[in-house]
């Protein structure tokens, strides 16, 4: 993968970071996006450091417009990737008395339209590479039903329909589409926000997850391709075929 480029959405924190690193450890050109510009900054200056090559795009994946700028500037860098990585989302837990139809649109649009307008964005040139590799991050949300996730429930299935689909249409083009979950509690700013104290109890650093993420962006169309891949903490991985 050495020289190739990748696109990695919430590489601000937590697991969209350790998968980033992991990359650029791998000498990849990796193009970090993310709401929080704050900490973008910082953290491609320490991906420079490790000799790497990154660019930081603040974001507002929830913004349609946001989110087509966004890629369009990695793309214009770097040219074709050889993989995508959505691993960004937002989940406020909130019941179906109280959540809006702002806060539903906000949450679904950062899941599931962002997947769709980056996917969009690389299909075409992906096609005329000849390959390569979409990764949707899912969760236990992503097929089954969790109470007060009225917005991020349905955005994981969502994404999972998405891969299934895409995965089908993008085989005879030899590009891969996967949806991936934490085989693990891992230890992310979300995570903090919505873990149970027994979870807290057992999670573990993202970047024990990452091996899964390098090994998902060598995949293609012959290779792992319509799987939701369990990431584990011991660097291993499980895939189900959902096709």
């Amino acid at each position: 993968m050495n020289g190739q480029a990748a696109v990695v959405t919430g590489a601000a924190q937590g697991l969209g970071y350790a998968i980033a690193k992991a990359y650029i450890a791998e000498g990849m050109k990796v193009a970090l996006l993310d709401i929080r510009g704050d900490i973008l900054g910082r953290v491609a200056a320490e991906f420079a450091d490790m000799g790497g090559d990154a660019l930081p795009i603040a974001v507002d994946l929830s913004d349609a417009n946001d989110t087509q700028a966004a890629i369009d500037t990695a793309l214009a860098r770097y040219g074709t990737p050889r993989v995508v990585i959505h691993n960004a989302a937002l989940l406020i837990t909130r019941s179906m008395l109280e959540i809006t139809l702002p806060q539903w649109q906000k949450e679904i649009n950062i899941i599931l339209q962002a997947a769709f307008i980056l996917s969009k964005s690389v299909w075409k040139p992906m096609i005329e590479a000849g390959g390569g590799s979409i990764v949707y991050l899912s969760s236990g949300s992503g097929y089954k039903g969790f109470i007060e996730e009225v917005a991020y429930n349905p955005g994981k299935h969502g994404i999972e329909g998405l891969m299934k689909c895409l995965a089908l249409e993008g085989a005879p083009f030899n590009i891969a589409v996967n949806a991936a979950t934490p085989g693990a509690p891992i230890n992310t700013p979300m995570s903090a926000s919505n873990y149970t104290e027994a979870q807290k109890m057992t999670w573990v650093d993202p970047a024990r997850l990452a091996p899964a993420f390098v090994m998902l962006a060598k995949q293609d169309g012959a290779g792992l391709t319509g799987h939701r891949v369990a990431a584990r903490a011991n660097g291993k991985w499980d895939a189900i075929d959902l096709l």
